[in-house]
């Protein structure tokens, strides 16, 4: 998937809206009544709230964090890749062949030893080995790839600071 285009400047956020974002990183689920109790509102004004915040850009979307070992993804590896060009049309066939790569969750253009940095899961070492030999190192343009596979997953969350 394509990285989204950066929104449109947006008015700041007050000390209420960054009250209903933390409140919808700790849990989305919660409906429009709780959420306004939590953030002192009203549930219209509240609903208010949040709609303005999506249409303008603070929330980019809703939804449920799975537990990965219980869908066989309980691998994470790191992927450290090296690109044997670096024009733009290198750069961008290399960035579409990798959205279609099973289980990668993110992929990033990054400064230093790698171009790109991505983060994928997958069942154990031997589908893992299936996926670099028939897939990552089919990826248009890749000299090098770099593997890292977690041990212990010490934080992970999807809160920003607010």
């Amino acid at each position: 998937m394509p990285a989204a285009p950066p929104p449109p400047p947006a008015p700041e956020l007050d000390r209420t809206d960054r009250a209903i974002l933390r409140q919808l990183q700790r849990d989305a689920s919660l409906s429009n009544v709780a959420l306004a109790a939590k953030v002192h509102l009203s549930p219209a004004a509240c609903l208010r709230r949040v709609e303005r915040l999506k249409a303008n850009g603070w929330i980019r979307g809703i939804v449920a964090l799975l537990e990965p070992r219980r869908l066989d993804a309980g691998m994470l590896v790191m992927i450290g890749v090296v690109l044997d060009r670096s024009t733009p049309d290198s750069f961008a066939d290399f960035e579409k062949a990798a959205a279609g790569v099973p289980g990668c969750l993110e992929c990033h253009v990054i400064t230093g030893e790698f171009d790109y940095f991505m983060l994928l899961r997958t069942r154990d070492n031997d589908s893992f080995n299936r996926l670099h030999a028939e897939q990552l190192l089919q990826l248009p343009g890749v000299r090098q790839i770099r593997s890292f596979i977690g041990l212990k997953q010490v934080l992970s969350t999807t809160q920003l600071v607010l």
